[in-house]
């Protein structure tokens, strides 16, 4: 099944939700979501319903999001049936005077979009996490850390026998 149609309008709801939180903030993304939405802030956070997502975020616009924009971009797109599918994207938050997001505040979204009864496509949920790639397995600070985790299990296991005849 050629599903390139709904693709294309799922990518154009994402430009227009980055659109409309420089040009219009909480009220206008509000719109993007459904009632019943769930929201999970990069900090772990869940906001329950659209109504919790516009005040949280209508308190941000006044605060350390005034004057933001929003960038990003889809990775994929995998439908779960004609009416739904989960998009993967990465994105930012910038300020007026930056161009380019800081690696550090990169994060990655895992969101599930649901077409509604009028055709549109919206956000049923929203999972916001931190790009944080760990070092690689065999840098020095991977193995210290390996290290001192087998000690603290040799540890456990000499205080706790019983866990072993389990």
């Amino acid at each position: 099944m050629d599903r390139s149609t709904d693709e294309a309008a799922i990518r154009r709801m994402f430009e227009a939700l980055c659109e409309a939180w420089a040009r219009e903030g909480a009220s206008a993304v509000d719109a993007f979501y459904t009632p019943d939405s769930d929201y999970v802030t990069f900090d772990g956070s869940w906001l329950r319903g659209r109504e919790a997502n516009r005040r949280v975020h209508e308190e941000l616009f006044a605060g350390v999001l005034a004057g933001t924009r929003l960038v990003g971009e889809i990775e994929g797109v995998r439908f779960l049936g004609p009416d739904a599918a989960v998009v993967v994207s990465t994105g930012a938050v910038l300020w007026p005077w930056q161009r380019t997001a800081p690696a550090a505040r990169r994060s990655r979204q895992t969101v599930v979009v649901v077409r509604g009864d009028d055709g549109r496509w919206r956000v049923a949920s929203f999972q916001n996490t931190r790009v944080r790639p760990l070092p690689p397995s065999d840098s020095l600070s991977m193995r210290l850390f390996a290290a001192v985790q087998r000690f603290r299990l040799a540890l456990w296991r000499r205080r706790h026998p019983e866990a072993l005849a389990a």
